[in-house]
């Protein structure tokens, strides 16, 4: 059982306690750091949020079949208070839990459901190749990233294509899709960039990321670049448990060199992923 599998038995068989990152990290027997990549990786959401939505999802249900007391279920879902529960519930819903109540209808909701694990790995993953990266200056375009908004990133390369000439101190053709400043909620922030030779000219809109002397697997994905979540979700979950190594908190990158045709999507690219003993 792959680690994404582990936490979501965890969190589905203990949904009613207390959860933290930590107790379900503990239980799949990673680190907090592997488990936000592996989660995310296998289901694209962050690993406290599908918490958050089972929560919620659950709260409606009872709602809907008349539960009468919303403080309960408040503190059912980890909320201290009727009036935390409800802004969560206004959050994510749309509407109140008494208005779910009086309307008895969950059908105008989006409710998450429990995940079922499926087949999503890749059968075709080559073993890596290990390297240790020499110290690199990237610069390009950066934004903040959730694991619910990342259908966002070949928009954001789409822009770096047309800004990419604006950037000063460029070193070679390779681009570069780096991730990192990762939290425990799923979030890290991606940068389309190229290597610099340094930062100082650099003009304020773009993005910047140093990436240290650091050991890593190389994995090379040949197919269409919009299948590269299935070896991702691979490297994350089957092929790091069963390597003995440990996922080392650092950036993670995608290489695309001179065969990679960023208007088809073929060619193949190159995925860095930072390890440790």
């Amino acid at each position: 059982m792959n680690p994404a599998q582990k936490a979501i038995w965890f969190i589905e068989s203990h949904l009613a306690d207390a959860l933290t990152l930590d107790d379900i990290s503990d239980v799949a027997g990673i680190s907090r750091f592997h488990m936000v990549r592996a989660f995310a990786a296998a289901t694209g959401l962050s690993v406290m949020r599908y918490v958050r939505a089972r929560r919620l999802s659950e709260a409606a249900r009872a709602l809907a079949k008349g539960a009468p007391d919303i403080l309960t279920l408040a503190l059912d879902a980890d909320y201290g208070s009727h009036e935390a529960f409800t802004r969560a519930f206004r959050d994510y819903f749309g509407t109140t839990p008494e208005a779910v109540r009086n309307s008895t209808r969950l059908d105008h909701l989006k409710l998450q459901e429990p995940i079922l694990m499926d087949s999503t790995l890749t059968d075709n993953l080559q073993p890596p190749r290990f390297a240790t990266s020499r110290p690199l200056l990237v610069a390009g375009l950066g934004e903040r990233v959730s694991q619910e908004n990342s259908a966002g990133i070949p928009g954001q390369w789409r822009r770096f294509h047309q800004s990419v000439a604006n950037i000063p101190a460029r070193i070679g053709n390779v681009a570069y899709g780096v991730c990192c400043n990762g939290d425990d909620a799923g979030n890290f922030d991606y940068i389309a960039g190229v290597e610099v030779a340094d930062f100082s000219d650099l003009p304020r809109e773009f993005a910047r990321v140093r990436i240290p002397e650091q050991r890593y697997a190389v994995f090379t994905h040949h197919d269409h670049i919009s299948t590269i979540r299935r070896t991702v979700n691979t490297i994350w979950n089957h092929w790091l448990p069963a390597s003995g190594l440990k996922a080392a908190d650092a950036p993670n990158f995608e290489r695309y060199d001179e065969k990679f045709d960023p208007l088809t999507g073929n060619g193949g690219l190159e995925i860095w992923v930072p390890v440790r003993e």
